[in-house]
Formats: C-alpha cells, sequence, structure tokens
C-alpha cells in the first residue's frame, strides 16, 4: 500500500462517505434469515477461516520492549519523520539484514483518520458473519473467523511466508483439523508472500534460478483473492530505490529504503518494457543487473547519496566502509529479487489452483522511464516534465504511463506484460488467473470499495 496516496488527506476523503446512501445492503445479501429447518441448515458447510494479508507498509511496527510504535508512529511523525530509525542492520559477514527490536503488532483500521483496513475488516464481520479471532483460540462454535496477519514488510517476502505458514499451522491447532484449508484475502505486496507461499510453502528457492515448485502452501489454501497485487512488478519501486520514499513533508531517504528486502522484489519482472528512449523504443537494459545502477548512478550510487552518507558517519573510514556495505548488500538482495520475481511466473502444474484478482484500472500509473541523451550523457527520466527535449510528435503521458490504480498498472496485476488482451502470455509467464474484476478507484482505496467487497464475500462464501 502506498502511504503517499492513503495519507494525502484531500484525496484519501472522496469515497466512502459521499455515497453512503446507495451503498448496498451485504449483510441482507450474505447474512438473511435461512428458511431450512435447523437441522438440514447444520449440515451445511461452514465457511473457510479467513486470513486478510496487508502489503508494502500496512503493518503496525512497534518496539517489542518499549511498545513504542515507530510506524506508522504519531501525526507528527507522520508529516515530518525521515523514518531512517527502519533501517535494518546488516550482518557484514552475510549480507543478510539482522533481526529487529521491531515487529508488527496490528493491521490499522485508520490512519490520520483515513480508512486503511477497517472497512474491508466492517464487511467481514457485519456483512459476512465472521469473527475477528487471534490465533491460538480453539474453535468451538462453528463460527465464521478471520484473521489478520501482521508482518515485518521490511525483510524478504520469502520470510514473510515463512511466517504465513505459522499462522496457518496454528489456525489447523485451533480447530483440531491437520487438513484445514484457508482463504487468503491479500492486499498489495501481500499477494506476492501468499503467491510464493502457494508454490513453495516455507522453501527458499532464490539462492540459483531451479525453482522447483512443491505447492506446499497451495494444499492449503482453499482460495486464493488478490486485490490491487504488482505480480509483474511496479515501475514506482524503481523511482523509490532511486530516490527514496515519498512521505507527506519527507522523504524515507535511499540508504534505508535499500536496507529492506522487499522493496527489491517489487521491481518490474524482466518480461516487462520498463525502459524506453525518447523516440519510444524499448531498451535492452536488465533492470536487476548492478552494473547498470552503478553506471547510472542510481540510488544508493548516487554521488549525492553517498556523500551524505559519509557526512552522517563518525570517521571518513566508517563512512567509506558503510558506502561499501550498503552497495555489496544492494548486489546481493538485487540478485535475490531477480530470482524471486521469476519464482512466481515459471510453470506450475495445470489446474494447481486459480486466482481471483482484483485491481483498478482508471487512473493512470507509472508503468517506463525515458532515457534522454543530453550532449552525450545518458539521463533517466521519471516523469514527462523532466525530459528536457520531447519529440512532438510523442505522447510522453501514454508512453510512461499505463492504467491502473496510480500505483500498480492493469497489465501488472493481470500478470501481463502486454495491456492488449488479444497478445498471448509469454511462455515463460504463468499465471493461474481464474477471473479478474476491474474498479475505478486508487490504490490507497480498493479495500473501502463497495464493489470489490460485495464480490469479494461472494467468492468467499461460494461453494
Amino acid at each position: 500500500m502506498n502511504p503517499k496516496q492513503v495519507l494525502l488527506l484531500a484525496l484519501t476523503a472522496l469515497a466512502v462517505t459521499g455515497c453512503a446512501g446507495n451503498l448496498p445492503n451485504l449483510r441482507w445479501q450474505y447474512l438473511q434469515t435461512d428458511p431450512l429447518p435447523v437441522q438440514e441448515r447444520q449440515q451445511k458447510a461452514q465457511p473457510h477461516p479467513v486470513i486478510v494479508i496487508p502489503g508494502l507498509m500496512s503493518s503496525r511496527l512497534e518496539d517489542a520492549d518499549t511498545g513504542g510504535e515507530a510506524w506508522f508512529g504519531p501525526w507528527w511523525r507522520i508529516y515530518w519523520h525521515d523514518y531512517r530509525d527502519l533501517a535494518l542492520e546488516i550482518n557484514p559477514e552475510t549480507l543478510a539484514p539482522r533481526s529487529s527490536p521491531l515487529e508488527a503488532s496490528a493491521l490499522p483500521r485508520t490512519v490520520l483518520g483515513n480508512d486503511f483496513y477497517g472497512s474491508l475488516f466492517d464487511v467481514l464481520e457485519q456483512g459476512g458473519g465472521y469473527e475477528y479471532t487471534r490465533p491460538g483460540t480453539p474453535y468451538t462454535q462453528r463460527e465464521r473467523r478471520y484473521y489478520r496477519f501482521p508482518y515485518d514488510w521490511r525483510y524478504g517476502n520469502v520470510e514473510s511466508a515463512r511466517r504465513l505458514d505459522a499462522l496457518i499451522e496454528q489456525i489447523r491447532r485451533d480447530y483440531d483439523d491437520p487438513d484445514l484449508k484457508v482463504d487468503i484475502v491479500a492486499h498489495s505486496m501481500g499477494g506476492l508472500v501468499a503467491r510464493y507461499y502457494m508454490r513453495y510453502g516455507t522453501k527458499d528457492v532464490l539462492d540459483d534460478n531451479a525453482f522447483p515448485v512443491n505447492l506446499d502452501g497451495a494444499t492449503k489454501v482453499r482460495r486464493l483473492v488478490l486485490l490491487g497485487t504488482p505480480n509483474l512488478g511496479s515501475a514506482l519501486t524503481t523511482h523509490r530505490l532511486m530516490e527514496g520514499y515519498k512521505m507527506m513533508f519527507n522523504r524515507i531517504p535511499v540508504e534505508t529504503i535499500v536496507t529492506m528486502p522487499s522493496v527489491y522484489q517489487l521491481l518490474p519482472h524482466p518480461l516487462v518494457d520498463w525502459l524506453v528512449t525518447t523516440d519510444g523504443q524499448p531498451l535492452e537494459r536488465d533492470l536487476f543487473d548492478v552494473r547498470i545502477w552503478r553506471r547510472f548512478e542510481w540510488g544508493i550510487f548516487d554521488p549525492e547519496v553517498i556523500a551524505r552518507i559519509k557526512d552522517g558517519a563518525d570517521t571518513p573510514e566508517a563512512g567509506r566502509q558503510r558506502v561499501q556495505l550498503l552497495q555489496a548488500y544492494f548486489e546481493k538482495h538485487l540478485e535475490r529479487a531477480r530470482r524471486f520475481v521469476w519464482s512466481l511466473t515459471v510453470d506450475i502444474p495445470d489446474n494447481a489452483y486459480g486466482i481471483i484478482v482484483f485491481g483498478g484500472n482508471c487512473r493512470a500509473t507509472p508503468s517506463r522511464l525515458v532515457v534522454e541523451e543530453v550532449d552525450g550523457v545518458s539521463h533517466v527520466r521519471l516523469e514527462p516534465d523532466q525530459i528536457h527535449d520531447p519529440d512532438p510528435k510523442i505522447d510522453y503521458t501514454r508512453l510512461m504511463y499505463a492504467p491502473g490504480d496510480g500505483t500498480v498498472t492493469k497489465p501488472s496485476v493481470l500478470a501481463r506484460d502486454f495491456l492488449d488482451p488479444t497478445i498471448k502470455r509469454h511462455k515463460y509467464n504463468h499465471f493461474p488467473l481464474d477471473y479478474a474484476f476491474f474498479l475505478c478507484t486508487p490504490h490507497g482505496q480498493l479495500t473501502s470499495n463497495v464493489s470489490f467487497q460485495d464480490n469479494l464475500l461472494n467468492a468467499l462464501l461460494s461453494w
């Protein structure tokens, strides 16, 4: 989830209140009195427990010792803080992130008075009759249950998939059913966690290029619903690894963002034309090759970023070592991210499982970067208005943007390398789509869209 979209008050205040009088009565649709005799009603199958998985930056993080909230924190922190304290510490020997004193504590209903997941929780409870349940609560009353899965979104999605498996196993113990299957509703990056889990369970397959699919997770999941998931990545991630993460009146700096392995795993898939020239021709450049980042001096290789890191160090030598450590860490996790995105598109057995997809398609969404040559030097442009010498015959907004929800493009939601649905998927892009549903809603408001909520309940409660 993109905090910029959710937290900007003018944008996020729009939708739910203005048309409240026209909202359908979902409780009437899904919880009306059943005319069947009690005996027959008790024989009806009970809905599977539901797990809600949030997206990037969508779980609260708090200090395990003090209970103080580091993310999101109080309003002044959201407005003005640079969140450097969210940076993960790095083991210099393994180039892996160390354990953090912060832990994921909850999924927010609202942030600064704006809906995050509150309306989704309400529709599950009030429209679907589900009860929010904490893991470890024995199942005795045949009630409909749903669980929330807060996780530390800074770490890689493989680690989050392992935590998801632990939750599912606890739910199975709660139900006293070792074969129980759950339903998953996953928002944004949470969908990538769920998709990896379906294919590989708890196994880390990112150490080589074999990607042995075992379907361990798929054996524990009945239905998978994705909402606004960047199934082929997001060009905005490239922006953020280059420039940092824009908040309200400040920016989480590059040197903090690059410590978070999950962010790398949101980069555009190699099958996507993410880089073009000013005349609209695709450039064959490997976004997951660290030499490209060095050559263009992007992100952690930007001289301004390097100078800032050195200036913040106690000594010049400490600054130099910190830069070297971050650059080596970047290279390692860039390669793991390459393997991660490929691990989600290699073939799986036919009919192993299907995925229900929801997304937005009415907003111009970043999809490509442009390389412009100026006096023999290549410059990367992130926005159309940055191009110094545009070709008047080219509409750069159409070139650099695609339909989407403002964060994730429609093609990425569909895991398609082309928007045109008449073009077949690439042979190395396997995505077991069941069906897709699109909404004219920005990324941060997808969970509160009533058409999504209606169709979600229908998907969860149908057999």
